[in-house]
């Protein structure tokens, strides 16, 4: 039983690594063709215009790029960021739940009280927080622009 997991595991690994390498030899042929492309680009502008235009325009061409990355590195950490205090909320809560003290603690509250009486309780608690979730609701959210 224990091997057949062990080999499923290894299995998984191999294959993992070896999409790593592909992937890895993908990116470096990748980075060799845009460098080609680059230095042809280069020489036909040396060519037509010179060599100060020449390194002009790849900087210029290489600034370009590396404002766009910027611009999707910071929305997608804008998004991640935005992600991620919705998870931490959500795990607060699950955390409540999943504590064996607060687990125990509720059932000795449902035995000292006795389940006829703890039903009535709990749905106007419900029902109390869910107003008080739907009262919150507008107040985290920003404003639309």
């Amino acid at each position: 039983m224990f091997q057949r997991i062990i080999d499923d595991v290894r299995d998984g690994a191999v294959s993992t690594l070896r999409l790593t390498i592909l992937a890895a030899a993908i990116v470096l042929a990748l980075l060799i063709t845009a460098g080609f492309l680059c230095a042809a680009a280069f020489i036909v502008t040396l060519d037509h215009y010179g060599a100060l235009w020449a390194c002009l325009a790849g900087a210029g061409i290489f600034l370009l790029v590396t404002l766009i990355a910027a611009v999707c590195y910071a929305l997608t950490r804008h998004r991640a960021k935005a992600r991620g205090e919705k998870q931490t909320a959500k795990s607060v809560t699950h955390n409540l739940i999943a504590d064996p003290m607060v687990v125990a603690a509720g059932l000795q509250i449902a035995r000292d009280i006795g389940l006829k009486r703890l039903i009535p309780l709990l749905t106007v608690g419900g029902l109390a927080l869910g107003l008080l979730a739907r009262r919150y609701e507008g107040r985290d959210q920003a404003p639309a622009e």
